[in-house]
């Protein structure tokens, strides 16, 4: 996400930095690219244009002209001013006092609305919070199913509708269930249409004043572009609507709508679907993003990944593994199972500030697959094999490649490359190893 609007910026940023002196013409000239920049990757052109106007005024000034960084400067000025036009601080869910709260997802057919429900719902679990689902979508064949199967897989209650008809009664039967069953949050998955109609409409009036929710969510596709916010202007102006879910995230390059619907709407982006997976949703912090869009890096969301994640059991095997420089094949791959699950390696890198410019990992495209044949070499060796390396001759190569379905170029690889790792943790843990280390990344 973003991945357009972020190297369009690193370059102007990178030309700005390098003229050291700056003056009036040549911000000027810098914030024209960056609005077209802006308008590129899909920005409604009011708020790329205000947005453009108001770092002006920020950056053409005697203290930031003048200063010993004023290329610096102005990326701080960009950053600050991308933190305020996404909504500042992450907004959280409120709950209200009534149990169960209800929240209610609303928006068009195709945005996603069923498996953000379900993705919200796990999300929620996490806080200790006890979700029962409701699909009031009585039109879209096997919609009820289909929540019902990703309500078991996240083990949420679901409430049935058992031959109810009217999405208003469905709602009303599941608000009754969960209050009886001790549920702390109902979710409701409400009907969408292809377009904005006054039946739609009319139901989901029905639907809110009946339950009351403590937040209406809009749900929007972020491959829309625009269409997301003008779609959520009127969802707004019609129902009133709390947030907004970005969905699809991760298969629009551009992100643009993110960035406008704050300021269009009203109302800010909650929370953002960055994957196909039940797990795959994120809450929306501003200024995390507003990093993340300047290649800085996210290593808050890294550590919170990895805190979710990882077996700390695990990791302090590992540990004691390192420092006995004992790190074996094993080892290795039960890391790169631990990274698995953190997501795509594409998605880590680019959280790790500065990564994105070292030579040799600028340009690369990290392939998860790859990642399954490195685990299934390894699985093909015997355990004598993965805790010493070295006893791995041509013939030992060519089983291993003919056991895991790969070649024995791969294996020569996947060997070479563990042998470098190996030897980076022997160096880590030398005294000043870390220092020495340091001095081999480029920034």
């Amino acid at each position: 996400m973003f991945e357009s609007l972020s190297e369009k910026l690193e370059n102007i940023f990178k030309k700005l930095k390098g003229r050291g002196i700056l003056n009036e013409e040549n911000v000027n000239a810098s914030l024209k690219e960056i609005r077209m920049a802006l308008l590129e990757a899909d920005v409604n052109f009011k708020v790329a244009k205000d947005f453009i106007e108001d770092v002006r005024t920020r950056a053409i000034g005697k203290e930031v002209l003048d200063s010993i960084t004023p290329g610096q400067q102005i990326v701080k000025i960009v950053h600050d001013r991308l933190v305020d036009l996404m909504g500042g601080v992450s907004a959280n869910i409120k709950f209200g006092a009534r149990v169960p709260s209800v929240i209610m997802l609303v928006g068009l057919q195709g945005c996603g609305k069923t498996t953000t429900a379900a993705k919200l719902a796990l999300l929620l679990s996490k806080e200790q919070k006890k979700i029962c689902l409701v699909s009031a979508d009585v039109y879209r064949p096997a919609a009820m199913e289909q929540l019902a199967v990703l309500g078991k897989q996240i083990k949420a209650g679901v409430f049935e509708a058992n031959g109810l008809k009217d999405p208003v009664e469905i709602c009303v039967g599941a608000m009754e269930y969960a209050r009886r069953n001790g549920y702390d949050v109902l979710i409701i998955d409400t009907a969408g249409r292809l377009h904005i109609d006054n039946l739609l409409m009319e139901e989901l009036k029905q639907i809110k004043e009946k339950v009351n929710p403590a937040e209406i969510i809009y749900v929007a596709d972020a491959m829309t572009g625009q269409d997301a916010v003008n779609v959520g202007v009127k969802f707004n102006e019609l129902i009133g609507i709390d947030g907004v879910i970005m969905t699809k995230m991760d298969g629009d390059a551009r992100g643009g709508n993110a960035l406008s619907l704050k300021s269009v709407i009203g109302k800010p982006v909650k929370f953002v679907g960055v994957g196909e997976k039940v797990d795959n949703l994120e809450v929306f912090h501003p200024e995390r993003m507003a990093s993340r869009i300047l290649g800085m890096g996210d290593i808050l969301t890294l550590v919170e990944k990895a805190q979710a994640n990882i077996d700390q059991k695990a990791a302090l095997e590992l540990e004691k593994s390192i420092r006995k420089n004992n790190f074996s094949l094993d080892d290795f791959r039960n890391q790169l199972a631990q990274i698995k699950k953190m997501g795509s390696m594409k998605d880590i890198l680019g959280m790790i500030p500065g990564l994105g410019k070292m030579k040799g990992l600028k340009d690369m495209q990290p392939d998860d697959k790859e990642l399954v044949k490195v685990t299934a070499i390894i699985d093909s060796m015997t355990k004598k094999e993965r805790y010493n390396h070295l006893i791995i001759d041509g013939r030992r190569r060519k089983r291993i490649a003919l056991g895991s379905g790969t070649s024995v170029q791969d294996v020569n690889l996947l060997l070479k490359n563990y042998a470098e790792i190996k030897k980076m943790m022997k160096r880590f843990n030398k005294k000043d190893g870390v220092k020495s280390m340091m001095r081999n990344f480029p920034f």
